[in-house]
């Protein structure tokens, strides 16, 4: 027992990464993959199964579950944004240096290819089982599977709204659930809580394109099934789709930001923020009055 734990510590200081931003970024790719892992798992078994072995339901239950162990699994480490979205968001109110931003973002979007990929290699059977296994889209398409695409009756314009209201709400809830001046979630629960909006944003807001509201939850997969059968075609269809949930989050990022603090953000600090100054106020005038206290009597005894 005594060699084995010898050896274990020396594999635990051999592969230690002291870098502390790569080892976030690490973090988070492991993350983001258990994010998409399950929840990709989860929508496969819906459409290979053709609904024998999963619905809707189950399936925005996975991503919710997903999102809170994806938390659980790296949130000492990194935070656990799981989402270059939150990242911005954090960012952009300066709780998090920008060059966090596209590292982030980069091993955010390896971790769900990864993801992607694990999924894929899991159900390559049924995948080549299934009816027109490598379709991008239509009746036997298999591509939504690991990416988001829009459904029949959605346009570009009306794609685009959808994914800037579903990303805005979903920084509202979060800035919300880790803003420390607005009843803080206690420690621990953060995680569950995030999963819960992901849950109910899914049940709400799911139906027009299966709402990404996460780049790199979706550019990471696409770029997978881009590489592993289903081609270009994951990138021209419906012109261009891949773009909207690529840039639609980060506008529907900043303005979740700024109703956040317009409405509550702004006005819990500076109230946060009044009563320090009120505080440090009364510390000085106790401490002048204590001051010209004993000035008082040293010039007292003087005088005697």
């Amino acid at each position: 027992m005594g060699i084995h734990k010898t050896y274990l510590d020396k594999l635990a200081q051999f592969f230690q990464i002291r870098h502390l931003l790569l080892r976030q970024a690490l973090a988070e790719c492991l993350g983001t993959l258990i994010l998409v892992m399950f929840g990709c798992g989860a929508v496969a078994q819906v459409v290979l199964s053709s609904g024998s072995h999963g619905v809707f339901l189950t399936v925005n239950f996975a991503f919710g579950f997903a999102a809170t162990l994806g938390i659980l699994v790296c949130g000492q480490v990194s935070g656990g944004h799981l989402n270059p979205a939150v990242t911005f968001a954090l960012c952009l109110l300066g709780r998090e240096r920008w060059r966090k931003f596209p590292t982030y973002f980069a091993f955010q979007t390896l971790g769900a290819y990864l993801g992607a990929a694990i999924i894929y290699a899991m159900y390559y059977d049924a995948l080549c089982d299934h009816p027109g296994n490598f379709a991008v889209t239509g009746v036997n398409g298999t591509a939504g599977i690991f990416a988001t695409y829009p459904g029949k009756h959605l346009t570009t314009v009306n794609g685009f709204f959808d994914q800037i209201i579903g990303t805005a709400a979903l920084i509202v809830c979060i800035l919300a659930i880790v803003d420390p001046y607005n009843n803080p979630i206690p420690q621990g629960l953060e995680a569950f809580t995030v999963g819960f909006v992901v849950l109910v944003i899914g049940l709400s807001m799911g139906f027009n394109s299966g709402y990404a509201v996460n780049p790199a939850r979706d550019l990471g997969p696409r770029i997978f099934t881009s590489m592993a059968g289903w081609g270009t075609e994951v990138f021209t269809t419906r012109n261009c789709w891949f773009l909207v949930p690529i840039f639609a989050p980060f506008l529907g990022t900043i303005i979740g930001v700024v109703v956040y603090q317009l409405f509550v953000g702004f006005h819990v600090e500076g109230e946060a923020r009044d009563r320090k100054n009120k505080e440090l106020e009364n510390d000085t005038e106790r401490l002048t009055n204590i001051t010209t206290n004993d000035i008082s009597k040293e010039t007292t005894k003087e005088m005697s």
